[in-house]
């Protein structure tokens, strides 16, 4: 879906990079065994008020240290209220009665002589939320300068968001309740209910909610009651243009290949009102846009032997380009909103004869309509598929009995062999194109880890390229090109902000237990075809090279609950649940 390493693109601190996307109460540190080092001589204590909200409020905490150097640090206060911590970071809180302690975590114990550490929470409180008078760090008493801060407009608060590099860095991650709430309700879907996932605007009714979802405002709401004050991303799909999916019949959508006009005014438009609404300018609004319909114009149009007559339309049309483009510059113009554009995957740029020719295409996207690169924060690979984020067991680069691992069969003559190695070169590529150089990548890691017991423990057998990149590559499809409820497919890495250089995050954009498409023909009012390649019993076409779909039976639509491909899920999970 190029292999230079990427220079390190992030100029912030290392801190905020360790985050897991959604934190716990405190839960997010690691407490000190032992006490804390011998008492400073002295220090000094910023504590301010950012933001408040009817019952809570989110306070940031700086203590400098202004005597001798500590490897370890307590800070402590009482408050005068009623003031209850109920979430932290940077730091390890606890509270008894009105009296709460803030024990360093392990990156950030030592304070040399002028040195300073940072932290902060969030609490609920009734009445008036008086700033603490004394604090001690290690049992000195503190000077408090000033303390200050009323309802500062910081990021995560009532007020706008300033734009970041990377919105996911020291942010949690909205939970759609619907899709926690089906989760929750499997056996073992507690271990992963309260995992960020998508939001899927895949047709116009979606935006004000469909039967058994909530509408784009009503999840907006919900998200403004889980940040809590805190900087929080809300990750929506934009997934609806015309003539969608030329390649595809499963996901085909609502809209036909001519009505442009239509996926502007009736859909991105009424979106991008929503996403401009003041309310909202707190989070960090993150959009996947228009996944499978850029790259299909590169790799599924005449004289491609994988040509549809579909994408030949939707090329000559230009309706693909145009939509997103207008996507891009409606969404873009939004000050709180991150747009990421999908690039497919490593099974399907990866080829030195798609991998240029699809960045080119995505800068043509992204400058028409009256675009520009600077409504791009960055791209988007694996969204809803099955490739591995990291194969150790073999790299690009290996050889076995005088053949190069890029003639086995499985690799087939690509340049990428898992999803990490192509989104950071792709990255590369794209800025050579002229996209800007801070662009970010994601890796939808939702079903992606292929663990259980088919996971390979090391590398194949060496007597042919062929033995030692199939008993040794950890993604068991049949072949690359297999996309639909794939079987023996297990849930990926858990999302994480910056996991690796260029990498803005792992997500979970496609939800786990969602098909990707009906088994067999299902009567539906949703555009939503019978792709062959969800059947079990179909033996393929050129894009899969004539193998077999490898999709699980009794499939629902594409997008309906399917428990059979959740519980799969749970079972393959790698890292194990």
């Amino acid at each position: 879906m190029s292999r230079t390493t990427s220079p390190p693109r992030r100029t912030r601190t290392a801190v905020l990079a360790a985050f897991a996307l959604v934190a716990g109460v405190a839960g997010t540190t690691t407490a000190l065994g032992g006490p804390a080092s011998a008492a400073a001589a002295g220090c000094t204590v910023d504590y301010k008020i950012q933001s408040s909200w009817s019952g809570g409020f989110s306070a940031d905490v700086a203590v400098t240290n202004t005597g001798d150097a500590v490897s370890s640090w307590k800070l402590e206060w009482s408050f005068a209220g009623n003031q209850q911590v109920t979430q932290g970071w940077n730091s390890t809180l606890t509270q008894s009665g009105t009296a709460v302690s803030a024990t360093n975590v392990a990156w950030n114990g030592t304070l040399a002589t002028g040195g300073s550490a940072s932290f902060g929470f969030n609490g609920n409180v009734t009445g008036a939320n008086a700033i603490p008078t004394t604090f001690k760090l290690n049992g000195v008493t503190c000077n408090v300068p000033g303390g200050g801060g009323g309802d500062g407009g910081g990021d995560g608060g009532s007020g706008p968001s300033a734009k970041v590099d990377n919105p996911y860095a020291g942010a949690k991650v909205y939970v759609n309740p619907d899709w926690s709430a089906k989760a929750a309700a499997e056996p073992g879907g507690s271990k992963i209910s309260n995992q960020p996932t998508g939001v899927w605007l895949d047709r116009i009714a979606a935006i004000q909610g469909t039967s058994g979802a909530r509408g784009l405002r009503a999840h907006l709401d919900t998200a403004l009651t889980q940040a809590a004050g805190s900087p929080l991303v809300v990750q929506l799909v934009i997934y609806n243009l015309p003539g969608r999916d030329c390649s595809a019949l499963a996901s085909n959508g609502e809209l036909g290949p001519t009505e442009i006009g239509r996926y502007q005014t009736e859909y991105i438009d009424p979106i991008a009102a929503i996403l401009a609404d003041t309310k909202y300018a707190s989070l960090r609004i993150v959009t996947t846009v228009e996944i499978d319909s850029l790259p299909n114009l590169v790799t599924n149009v005449s004289p491609r032997p994988t040509a549809t007559p579909d994408c030949d339309v939707m090329k000559a049309n230009g309706n693909y380009v145009k939509g997103v483009g207008y996507a891009l510059r409606k969404l873009g113009a939004i000050p709180n909103v991150y747009n990421y554009v999908d690039a497919g995957h490593h099974g399907w740029l990866g080829w030195d004869d798609n991998f240029n020719a699809s960045a080119q295409i995505l800068k043509q996207a992204a400058t028409t309509e009256g675009g520009t690169v600077d409504n791009v924060t960055g791209f988007i690979v694996n969204t809803a598929n099955y490739g591995a984020t990291k194969e150790n067991n073999f790299t690009i680069n290996d050889s076995v009995a005088g053949k190069s691992v890029r003639e086995s069969t499985w690799v087939d003559w690509n340049r990428y062999v898992d999803e990490q190695s192509f989104a950071q070169a792709f990255r590369q590529e794209l800025v050579g194109v002229g996209f800007r150089s801070d662009i970010g990548m994601l890796i939808d890691t939702s079903r992606n880890g292929w663990g259980g017991t088919a996971r390979p423990t090391g590398p194949g057998a060496q007597t042919s390229v062929d033995t030692y990149v199939d008993g040794g590559r950890y993604d068991r499809r049949i072949h690359l090109g297999n996309w639909c409820n794939q079987s023996g497919a297990g849930l990926g890495e858990r999302p994480t902000a910056a996991p690796a250089t260029g990498i803005d995050a792992y997500v979970w954009v496609k939800p786990p237990g969602e098909s990707d498409g009906a088994s067999k023909a299902i009567p539906n009012d949703q555009g939503k075809g019978f792709d062959r390649m969800c059947d079990p019993t179909y033996t393929g076409n050129p894009r899969n090279n004539n193998h077999l779909s490898g999709a699980l039976a009794n499939a629902p639509l594409s997008g309906d609950w399917f428990s059979a491909q959740f519980q799969e899920l749970l079972k393959n999970a790698y890292p194990a649940l």
